[in-house]
């Protein structure tokens, strides 16, 4: 095998390793498909992820930068070739995809391709993705090493789609485990909603019955006597202060068991990853030379940077979401950009609003850290929250 610089067991083990590094569903298709492109000399890879309704749960991408991908529009639908290599789950190999019959067309703003290679990605009997390359690259003229493409012939060969059908045995493996440790952290996330579940139900489900009965006492007693019906009401602001407390600590003083497995990073990363594939708005993560912090501190920013992440995804309308943490003169810094609606900051607090405002700042400052939010209406917004260390 001769495929460019890289070439035969040597590209396609470090391919093969390069898939088995990565958990993520994410990570392991991106990883596919860039490694596919580079194995057989492709313009273009990519690979969907069927869903159950005649289009693409995932579908990823290499070769074409993130300003096409955008201009391109939404996910194709599972139609023409990619219906064939879905539904018939053979490969298919076409010196030209604009001549066949199956081809409908694709956006405006889509890449001109001509060579095609595809082929289904299998688990077992079940067709879990859809592989495929086009536009195999010409050997610079004067290289004798691959010779020009014959006219009517594709450029990728029947080395290439064995190659090709190699890489897609393993990738089916690395997206099926991805998808059972994705599954393993949802478990682990549903365990822990029900423990937390039962904690408030024991620490506060007394107080609350308690705190019904007096009150229905003090009803009673308001029109024959007073008296009594105030000492009832003073108890019911005890019982709901003490129902607070008890509501408070179970909550904030449980830290989410990811911050003690993995720490801060890991667990903002992961948090972010799912996030990225559940919303329609691209949720990043960038981090640089963040080091542990105190435990407190960790929960801490997490809480903040899921309520600001709350805020940007199902409030502000926003496409784009970024989530930096950073180290910056001596202290670590938490910054969620969005480029939402944005707001007012000063006609939220007259309106009575506060979006979780209050909470992050409190969460902020009772680990020593500062928040701050620059918003205006249709600038989006950014909130930063620094602490000290890390």
């Amino acid at each position: 095998m001769s495929h460019g610089p890289r070439s035969g067991l040597t590209a396609v083990s470090s391919a093969l390793l390069a898939m088995s590094r990565h958990l993520e569903v994410r990570d392991v298709l991106k990883t596919i498909v860039a490694s596919a492109r580079e194995l057989l000399d492709a313009q273009y890879a990519a690979l969907g992820v069927p869903d159950d309704h005649g289009g693409f749960a995932q579908f990823v991408v290499d070769g074409v930068s993130d300003a096409q991908w955008k201009a391109i529009g939404p996910l194709p639908r599972q139609h023409g070739i990619l219906a064939a290599m879905l539904q018939e789950a053979k490969i298919e190999r076409l010196a030209d995809v604009r001549k066949d019959p199956r081809f409908e067309g694709w956006p405006s703003a889509h890449p001109d391709m001509s060579d095609f290679l595809g082929l289904p990605i299998r688990d077992g009997d079940e067709v879990i993705g859809a592989l495929f390359l086009a536009n195999k690259l010409r050997p610079v003229e004067g290289n004798p090493a691959r010779g020009a493409k014959a006219e009517g012939t594709c450029g990728f060969t029947e080395e290439d789609e064995e190659l090709l059908a190699i890489l897609a045995q393993h990738a089916a493996i690395a997206l099926t485990n991805a998808r059972l440790y994705e599954r393993s952290r949802e478990l682990t996330i549903a365990e822990e909603r029900s423990r937390l579940a039962h904690e408030l139900h024991d620490a506060v489900s007394q107080k609350l019955f308690s705190l019904r009965l007096t009150a229905q006492a003090a009803a009673a007693l308001v029109d024959r006597d007073p008296s009594r019906a105030k000492g009832e009401l003073q108890q019911v602001a005890a019982l709901a202060a003490e129902a607070a407390d008890e509501l408070r600590a179970a909550v904030v003083e449980l830290r989410p068991a990811a911050l003690d497995e993995d720490g801060l990073v890991a667990t903002l990363r992961t948090q972010i990853q799912v996030l990225d594939r559940a919303h329609t708005a691209r949720v990043t993560f960038d981090t640089c030379g963040v080091r542990a912090l105190p435990a407190a501190q960790e929960e801490a920013v997490l809480r903040v940077a899921q309520e600001a992440l709350h805020n940007a995804l199902r409030h502000s309308g926003a496409r784009q979401v970024d989530v930096t943490l950073a180290r910056r003169d001596g202290g670590t810094v938490l910054r969620v950009t969005d480029d939402g609606s944005g707001f007012d900051p000063k006609s939220i607090r007259r309106a009575g609003r506060h979006l979780g405002l209050v909470s992050m700042r409190d969460r902020a400052s009772g680990v020593g850290g500062v928040l701050t939010v620059e918003s205006a209406p249709g600038k989006g917004t950014t909130i930063e929250m620094e602490v000290p260390g890390g």
